[in-house]
């Protein structure tokens, strides 16, 4: 098709082609004129665009100190698509990656104090662009659990949401209050009957994902825990089978997933439409089409990280080395993409913790005058 017949489409058709090629290809497309860079970022056509896992983040647990790393989920062989060091952050003492979501992440720095008291403070940044933005901490935060939640598509300003439990114990079990902060007003608010009376479980280092508005965890007693990140209120979905592993949920092709580990094989569940609560079962894969008979020892020690945005990509951890592998669903091909080796885990469960970095391709067009505004 030449250039003048390219003219002729109208904004919408064009952007509906857009949206259907892969997102290495849609970030092409925005190089090819002001037209086609606008016409991705402009808000009618953001929620169409594709995302991309772009790699993790991850901590060794080798020392007094964490040594912060990336690693990419895709170019392998390539040196880190991001920089994990975030040496563009303020001065700082300590440094922990707490969340990210949808290209941000949602740090934790520790700085020592003129009285050897420790200061707490949050920040939200962008890699991509260096761009950050101090999020006050409140009283309780040193015994909270910390969540981000922001949709480039639906609006430029983002929520931090801490889950509070009830007692001092430091884990996050029985939530007591969840407070909210809006980066719209400046403020933290909560609801104070909101969560009274509830017994709900959260385990320590849930993943959190962020979609049509609210902030999806799932819970020790096998339900989805859904959150209004604007009226602080919170329903529960049952999940579809009981668990005693794998209590993450994931979002990919813009439904709800859930990955269970049973005893010889990971079943995906999709939860089509969230009104129903209604989850249909979308594959069954065997350990042996998982692993193989080269891998078949990882099958006793695995556990699900994450779930590609875009394709039927699943991510895996395996093995007492941490090997990272991604597992393709409609071609069951396998890939091991390094070795880990010694890492943080998440107290309570023993779990790999690390940080998938998901970015749009929206935030990569419209990232500066977008950080411009929210990360001041």
């Amino acid at each position: 098709m030449t250039g003048g017949s390219m003219d002729r489409l109208t904004d919408d058709i064009l952007a509906d082609i857009i949206s259907r090629v892969p997102y290495k290809s849609t970030c092409c497309c925005k190089c090819v004129s002001t037209r086609w860079r606008d016409l991705i970022a402009h808000p009618d056509h953001r929620t169409k665009m594709p995302q991309s896992l772009i790699g993790f983040f991850y901590e060794t647990d080798d020392g007094p100190t964490k040594d912060r790393y990336f690693i990419n989920a895709l170019a392998q062989g390539c040196h880190p698509l991001v920089d994990p060091s975030l040496s563009f952050l303020p001065k700082h003492d300590n440094l922990h990656i707490l969340d990210g979501c949808n290209g941000l992440l949602l740090c934790l720095l520790h700085q020592e104090g003129t009285d050897a008291d420790e200061i707490l403070y949050y920040v939200v940044c962008n890699p991509s662009t260096e761009k950050w933005v101090v999020v006050p901490t409140t009283n309780w935060s040193s015994r909270a659990e910390a969540y981000l939640a922001f949709d480039p598509a639906v609006s430029s300003h983002f929520h931090v949401c801490e889950l509070l439990n009830c007692d001092d114990t430091g884990t996050i079990e029985d939530i007591a209050a969840v407070v909210m902060y809006s980066s719209k007003t400046g403020v933290w608010s909560h609801e104070a009957d909101a969560w009274s009376g509830c017994s709900i479980y959260i385990p320590f280092g849930a993943k959190s994902v962020f979609f049509r508005g609210e902030l999806h965890l799932c819970s020790y007693d096998h339900q989805l825990i859904s959150i209004d990140v604007e009226e602080n209120n919170w329903k529960a979905i049952p999940l579809p089978v009981t668990v005693t592993a794998s209590r993450d949920v994931y979002l990919s092709h813009g439904q709800l997933h859930f990955a269970c580990i049973g005893p010889s094989e990971l079943s995906i569940w999709v939860l089509e439409d969230p009104s129903s609560e209604v989850w249909t079962l979308k594959r069954n894969i065997s350990q042996l089409q998982l692993f193989g008979t080269e891998y078949s020892a990882y099958a006793a020690d695995y556990g699900v990280i994450s779930i590609h945005p875009e394709e039927n990509l699943i991510f895996i951890v395996a093995g007492h080395m941490q090997t990272l592998m991604s597992y393709e669903m409609d071609s069951m091909k396998r890939r091991i993409i390094d070795q880990v080796g010694c890492v943080s885990t998440w107290p309570s469960e023993n779990r790999f913790r690390c940080i998938p970095y998901i970015c749009s391709i929206v935030l990569r067009v419209i990232g500066r005058w977008t950080l411009n505004v929210v990360l001041v």
